[in-house]
């Protein structure tokens, strides 16, 4: 069987995310779905290795869209060197998204880049016959005990989740919702796995379809 036929799936949900636009400048307005590169990091958020690659596949939408302002005292790297200097955060102004809930499918392969991968790993990777099939199945273990290598966040690290786990029989997917377009959507920043340098790759002409965003396979 190809590695890649191994799949595994999650929901999650919470009060507050934010996927952010890059577009959106000083005040940060939210796709409406997690990025790729959010899926890859809420699933590697439940089990990290980097012998092996998330690629996910699509989310599922299941609550209605729904955007708020949120306003908070920021007080990180960007702020303005006089800011820096006197120690000063700054009100930033954001539209989030509320209530929301979603289904994660992703499948998992080994990581085809082994030059970068450090020894540990290397030797996890060459004594497992079906590094896909490892992966899943311990994957499928922790997500059922609640146990995860660190908090599963939505987007932003304050955003936690009042639900993450397997999927719920009454959750359904929100087949009802308007298409949403979305011209230009970040897919990711380390295209090339494990400890690869900034790269910043769009997806064009992306599309929501009856609450499902299937998120494309480069390979």
């Amino acid at each position: 069987m190809l590695e890649s036929s191994y799949t595994v799936k999650m929901e999650i949900a919470g009060n507050t995310a934010m996927w952010t636009r890059p577009d959106s400048g000083d005040c940060p307005v939210s796709y409406p779905v997690p990025t790729y590169s959010a899926a890859k990091a809420i699933f590697e958020s439940i089990l990290w290795g980097p012998a092996i690659a998330i690629v996910p596949i699509k989310v599922e939408i299941c609550t209605p869209v729904q955007y708020h302002s949120y306003l908070t005292n920021y007080g990180g790297p960007l702020r303005s060197t006089k800011s820096l200097q006197n120690g000063n955060s700054y009100q930033l102004l954001a539209t989030v998204l509320i209530d929301v809930c979603y289904k994660l499918y992703a499948k998992v392969r080994p990581n085809r880049d082994k030059c970068r991968l450090p020894p540990n790993a290397l030797r996890w990777d060459s004594n497992t016959t079906s590094p896909g099939h490892a992966y899943q199945a311990m994957f499928y273990r922790r997500l059922k005990r609640g146990q995860c290598y660190s908090i599963p966040v939505l987007g932003w690290r304050e955003f936690t989740p009042s639900y993450f786990g397997e999927l719920r029989d009454d959750t359904k997917i929100l087949s009802s919702l308007p298409d949403i377009n979305i011209s230009s959507m970040l897919r990711e920043v380390f295209n090339n796995g494990y400890n690869s340098p900034v790269s910043f790759i769009y997806d064009r002409d992306v599309a929501v379809r009856n609450g499902c965003l299937n998120y494309g396979d480069r390979g």
